[in-house]
């Protein structure tokens, strides 16, 4: 069956405290719109986003990941509320599922749940042992029968532990004859969206409830929520990781981006974070290193390394306190106390400890170029751009500003001068 969706994410988010529009605050290093729209995108092709505090922000950062997603600009003015925010949409299917922008832990189980069956309207509920705060769904006989806020339940009510989640799936047919009839005679005065469950059980419909996890239908409204969001999602990625065959040391520590890829066997130590698309092959990231959209293959990084950005490591160690960035490095050793970037490095060269590639000159950035077999001692210093041939050694404390041809020594060095006896003259015998 097909299923048309429409996320509502024209809310202001003004709990956030920010001024980043709500549905585009990250968990796990993709907005939280953008999960629902993952999950959406698992069971439909027809999808409309309704906007409206931020919109052009909003929908300009859908389009640069998603395609063919249709934005609906909420009328707020004349029709606030989540049932106004469903006037005068269009939908393709005859069935469309109403999501919220603001629930990025929702999973396409979930959503297939809620749209199986024949009920005119399926109704996400969940059951709380403490309901306190959250309107009553009142359910007999396996159907829904009303919706009660907290205010207006009498006690039998209160004790009744099922709330509503706040996901729909709803006969277009139905749907587009109910929002038109929705009106705002309430103390808020918007329109609801719940209203159409009266209407439908008024008219004797099917209005079947559909019980859900409370996790997955979290909504993220403050940066609390967002915490704890990101921590459950953190959870679910890390456990399916885990399921795959890649070993975790303390995994309650270890960060990992929703977008990065594993491959073969991989170790990941404590206090690692793995951010972007980052590509990780046989790959084994020592505690406490950062690894950012950056390719680790056949290769060991760390404690404490840094792979920046466009960082491409093949068959090479990367040890302490080692930075890369934008560069290629294949067969390469580089033990502690570097910075590599905008370099290419070739098979069994080595790095040694506080060597730097100067590649800023404060305008523009330079490449550095290192063949096969070369040794970079110790203190060196390369001054992009530069290239520097096979089998070259280059002398511990360099400054190198020129190319250097195969199978040749570089160094810069000023001649040492010993004085002796300048300790006693400067201090004195005494001391």
């Amino acid at each position: 069956m097909s299923i048309s969706v429409v996320i509502l994410a024209a809310g202001k988010g003004s709990r956030m405290k920010s001024t980043t529009p709500k549905v585009l605050h990250e968990i796990s290093g993709k907005a939280m719109l953008f999960h629902a729209i993952d999950a959406a995108q698992k069971i439909s092709d027809d999808i409309t986003i309704v906007l409206y505090h931020q919109a052009s922000r909003i929908q300009e950062s859908v389009e640069k990941d998603y395609k063919n997603i249709n934005f609906h600009i909420q009328d707020v003015e004349q029709f606030p509320g989540t049932g106004g925010a469903m006037r005068d949409i269009t939908t393709k299917y005859e069935k469309t599922l109403i999501l919220n922008g603001d629930m990025p832990l929702i999973t396409q189980n979930s959503l297939l749940a809620l749209t199986s069956g024949d009920a005119d309207i399926n109704m996400s509920v969940i059951k709380l042992d403490n309901p306190s705060g959250y309107g009553r769904v009142i359910i007999k006989n396996e159907k829904v029968q009303e919706i009660v806020e907290e205010k207006d339940c009498n006690k039998i009510q209160k004790e009744t532990k099922t709330v509503n989640a706040g996901i729909y799936c709803v006969d277009s047919t139905l749907l587009n004859r109910y929002i038109p009839m929705i009106d705002n005679h309430n103390a808020q005065k918007e329109y609801y969206l719940t209203d159409i469950v009266k209407m439908a059980v008024d008219e004797d419909l099917m209005v079947t409830p559909i019980f859900v996890e409370e996790e997955e239908f979290k909504g993220v409204n403050s940066k609390l929520d967002l915490a704890k969001a990101e921590e459950i999602m953190q959870n679910r990625i890390k456990e399916e990781l885990m399921m795959a065959g890649v070993i975790m040391r303390l995994p309650d520590t270890i960060y990992i981006d929703c977008r990065a890829k594993f491959k073969g066997e991989c170790i990941v130590e404590n206090g690692v974070t793995i951010l972007g698309e980052s590509y990780l092959e046989n790959a084994h990231i020592k505690s406490h290193s950062v690894i950012e959209d950056a390719k680790v293959i056949n290769s060991d990084v760390g404690p404490m390394g840094r792979l920046r950005p466009l960082a491409d490591i093949r068959d090479t160690h990367i040890g302490n306190f080692v930075e890369i960035k934008k560069s290629t490095l294949t067969g390469v050793k580089a033990g502690h106390l570097a910075y590599i970037g905008d370099s290419t490095i070739g098979e069994g060269s080595n790095i040694g400890a506080g060597v730097i590639t100067c590649n800023y000159d404060g305008k523009n950035k330079y490449k550095t170029v290192i063949g096969k077999n070369v040794f970079v001692g110790s203190d060196t210093q390369l001054v992009a751009p530069v290239t520097i041939e096979d089998d070259v050694i280059i002398a511990a404390g360099t400054t190198l500003t020129k190319n250097v041809k195969q199978g040749s020594l570089a160094i810069s060095r000023p001649p040492l001068k010993i004085m002796a006896e300048f300790f006693y003259r400067f201090f004195g015998k005494s001391r």
